[in-house]
């Protein structure tokens, strides 16, 4: 990985805590800025936290002296932007916060940016990198085949709006400025340190607490599975190989049905942890209504990232879902400990 310290904007969220591990494990400095706000956790960065390597900072990528003195204080060689509002539902529910987090935040991280590069000497301008990660969400709902990095962007939630909006921002402060920028979009991501408002997640800890499991509408929304430590080897590869002011797709390639999922989770379920009644977790699965404007079916290719960069996913979806059923079976206190942030309440329902 790249020589420096790297600035990681939410890194105390799911990605970003699993980034700021896997950089940690690549002997990399890491400066976290993380706002805590219910999905970020302190916990999730408790095997690093008295690591040498590692400062944690409490704050939001909004407060424009808080970021300008972060970045002078430790002349970051690259900022990793994962800080963002990141739930669907929520954003129907309530889309200001998404405006001020996704949108503003990352206004203000690119202002700070620019503004130290300015006054940076030219082999620390050189070597900087502004590494913004985004969703495959802002593409849309894709009827067929896959979305490019080239495919036009169609965002259907505000959440989805927000993201295609400060993508869109990190593109012009590339070309207007010359501010040595990179995207990444993903498919949805899986795996340890995941707070339960998200599908897997979600699933595993009703399981666990013998609840009924249930899925929006049909179950048939089609979505590409990426295991959280792939999406980290690749956002490794772009950091240090991206070219500046390209956009990376990153997806596994292994497409399910959300129904698919959850029949998959319980099946694990039933080996190793049966519900008390003895009945099997998928008798418990329930269809209701739907999410407002839910899209059908995400899709992208990650063909340039595998040709360009060389990039493959090494976690098949099986493997990796019962690994990650095993982290929260393993991990009992942590998912206790967020439970009382999210109790499993229904959210969108644009009321």
């Amino acid at each position: 990985m790249t020589e420096g310290t790297l600035l990681v904007t939410g890194g105390a969220g799911f990605i970003g805590s699993n980034f700021v591990h896997h950089a940690i494990a690549l002997d990399r400095s890491v400066i976290t800025l993380d706002a805590l706000t219910y999905a970020g956790n302190r916990a999730n960065l408790a095997p690093v936290m008295d690591d040498a390597r590692h400062t944690f900072i409490e704050g939001s990528i909004a407060d424009q002296s808080k970021v300008t003195r972060i970045i002078a204080e430790h002349r970051p060689s690259a900022i990793v932007n994962f800080a963002a509002e990141s739930h669907v539902d929520r954003s129907i529910d309530g889309p200001a916060a998404f405006i001020q987090s996704n949108i503003v935040g990352v206004f203000v991280l690119l202002e700070a940016a620019r503004n130290y590069l300015n006054t940076a000497q030219d082999s620390d301008r050189d070597a900087f990198r502004f590494l913004h990660v985004s969703t495959d969400e802002v593409y849309g709902s894709i009827e067929n085949d896959a979305a490019t990095e080239n495919s036009p962007y169609a965002p259907s939630s505000p959440y989805a709006a927000s993201k295609a909006s400060a993508d869109h921002l990190v593109r012009a402060w590339n070309h207007t400025y010359g501010l040595p920028t990179l995207i990444t979009n993903c498919s949805n991501n899986y795996g340890p340190y995941q707070f339960p408002e998200k599908l897997i997640p979600l699933m595993i800890a009703k399981a666990l607490r013998s609840k009924s499991l249930p899925i929006y509408g049909d179950g048939r929304q089609e979505r590409d599975w990426l295991h959280v430590l792939d999406h980290c080897r690749a956002l490794t590869a772009v950091l240090d190989h991206g070219r500046p002011g390209e956009t990376y797709n990153i997806a596994s390639g292994e497409t399910r049905s959300n129904r698919d999922v959850v029949e998959d989770i319980c099946r694990i379920m039933d080996r190793l942890s049966p519900r008390s009644d003895r009945s099997r977790h998928a008798a418990h699965i329930q269809s209701v209504e739907d999410r407002p404007g839910h899209d059908r079916r995400y899709a992208l290719s990650a063909a340039r990232l595998e040709a360009d960069l060389k990039w493959c996913p090494e976690m098949d979806f099986s493997r990796g879902l019962e690994e990650t059923i095993e982290w929260y079976l393993d991990n009992r206190d942590w998912v206790d400990a967020v439970q009382p942030r999210y109790a499993g309440e229904r959210l969108g329902r644009a009321d």
